[in-house]
């Protein structure tokens, strides 16, 4: 029987699991003030992420236009920040 550290355990699990987009979206909004800077974070509402896609929802039309063009940029950040190639695809809502 091999023996697992509980980190690696928890991998194991959570790689397997539903939940594990869940706790991704509960990091990015984290440290979502540190990769966007203070306005964009204060004007998101919601950022979710599932099946390797990042949803963010701001009802501020100019926020939502910005963030469109950077969406490259911000898969690139969100998943440097995160360690792992985790978003493939971002949607501004």
């Amino acid at each position: 029987m091999a023996q697992y550290s509980l980190g690696d355990a928890i991998q194991q699990f959570l790689q397997g699991s539903r939940i594990k987009g869940d706790i991704q979206a509960m990091q990015i909004t984290d440290i979502w003030e540190n990769l966007m800077g203070k306005t964009i974070s204060k004007y998101t509402e919601r950022i979710a992420i599932i099946n390797g896609t990042l949803f963010i929802t701001t009802n501020v039309a100019p926020l939502k236009q910005e963030l469109n063009f950077q969406k490259e940029k911000i898969k690139l950040r969100v998943n440097e920040a995160l360690g792992e190639k985790v978003v493939q695809q971002v949607v501004i809502q």
